[in-house]
């Protein structure tokens, strides 16, 4: 399988320059590995997450929740995010630079790019030591099998943040936890694990750059059955990567909150007359891993046949695009202006819409391109006697004919996920 290319240089720079991410606090030199979103990104990470929300609490089975971040010490001693949750680290005296012990074959040195932490003489490591992932905070019935799930910020004391908004210091989770009879477990096990990779194809996400990673006897958690990661293949030097992890997570959730709390958590089975601890499947995918993934796989250049100039397309899928359409009139006379506005705001209710009337037609084209408007609708000389527009689609240039009071129906229908 050819490698992907390296986009995320040319990823980041439009995603500054057009708005859809920008380094925090920037005014005061940034602050490291810390993504504002601005207007573009915010419509692209949220329209990610109520299709996210749509999957999995819009059923029977799965109920929504919002948890508070600020809790209890014992719950987080029970879970095993006190104890459990470090990271052997190791600095370098010389080049200042932090990583971690266990996977220094995939670092590099800041100084020499092209040798790995301790391959060359400039290079004093120190030895190993626990590095606590967890930042410190300071404050004063359902029928098993069932599901809650969550959509939350989250904080991790990333010792390598890095690779634009892939490693981020504050990032936000999309959880599931699905409760299930033990002995059913693994069967569960595979249907969510089929679903969730069903989920990311759905989003457009090309099926050659997605794979399954199952984790090792090395990887695998003392209290885990199985688990699996979804992997992106992100190109360049980043590679496969994780966006998702499926864990078996077995009865340990709820035995250790059974035993910190004093309270018994064990589910009754009336119909058969049985008591036990529910085992939890659980999927864990990243809101902002998932949005840089949406984007790389967008990314294409292209030249378009007969013009001189090539365009940059997001080819992002329709339901998630920011921008879901843009209006144009053709010239700045003979109303069209007024028409082109009033279009737009007949379907401003329904849908995020863009209004562009500077430069010739081709640039406003190119411009909702590159931020992955799927379609352009322009107002022209023949609008007003015939009560239509031209309707031109992003990704196979086609242009249609389309009655206004058609319009929003004819859009609707093509933006469903």
């Amino acid at each position: 399988m050819p490698a992907h290319p390296d986009v995320m240089d040319k990823l980041v720079s439009l995603c500054k320059r057009r708005g859809f991410i920008f380094q925090s606090s920037e005014i005061y030199g940034g602050t490291g590995s810390v993504w504002d979103y601005g207007p573009l990104g915010v419509e692209l990470k949220r329209n990610l997450k109520e299709h996210w929300w749509q999957s999995m609490v819009r059923r029977d089975d799965v109920e929504g929740l919002d948890a508070a971040i600020l809790m209890h010490p014992r719950t987080w001693e029970a879970s095993g995010h006190v104890g459990g949750f470090v990271d052997p680290l190791v600095d370098c005296k010389t080049c200042k630079g932090r990583f971690r012990a266990d996977k220094l074959e995939d670092a590099r040195c800041p100084q020499k790019p092209s040798k790995q932490p301790g391959q060359h003489d400039a290079c004093q490591l120190t030895e190993p030591r626990q590095f606590n992932l967890m930042f410190k905070t300071f404050m004063g019935p359902q029928k098993v099998p069932f599901g809650i799930a969550q959509i939350g910020k989250a904080f991790r004391n990333e010792i390598t943040p890095g690779n634009f908004i892939f490693r981020t210091r504050e990032f936000e989770q999309m959880e599931m936890q699905f409760f299930v009879e033990p002995g059913t477990d693994m069967e569960w096990f595979e249907h969510w694990k089929a679903a969730r990779m069903a989920w990311h194809q759905g989003l457009g996400l090309s099926p050659d750059r997605l794979h399954f990673h199952q984790h090792t006897a090395q990887e695998l958690a003392h209290y885990a059955r199985a688990a699996f990661d979804v992997q992106f293949d992100f190109g360049g030097t980043l590679g496969f990567q994780e966006i998702e992890g499926i864990h078996n997570r077995s009865d340990f959730d709820l035995t250790q909150h059974q035993q910190f709390s004093g309270k018994k958590l064990e589910y009754f089975d009336q119909p058969n007359n049985k008591r036990y601890v529910p085992y939890v499947v659980e999927t864990s995918v990243g809101a902002d891993r998932v949005t840089l993934a949406v984007l790389v796989n967008a990314y294409r250049e292209e030249t378009v046949e007969g013009e001189d100039e090539g365009r940059v397309v997001l080819g992002i899928a329709p339901f998630l695009a920011p921008i879901k359409a843009a209006v144009f009139p053709l010239t700045k006379k003979d109303g069209q202006p007024d028409m082109a506005k009033r279009i737009q705001n007949e379907l401003r209710g329904a849908m995020t819409v863009d209004y562009d009337e500077t430069g010739s037609i081709g640039k406003r084209y190119r411009r909702q391109d590159e931020v992955g408007t799927p379609f352009c609708i322009t107002v022209d000389g023949e609008s007003a006697a015939s009560d239509s527009v031209t309707v031109r689609e992003r990704d196979s240039l086609a242009q249609e004919r389309v009655s206004t009071s058609q319009l929003k129906a004819y859009l609707a229908a093509r933006l469903v996920g």
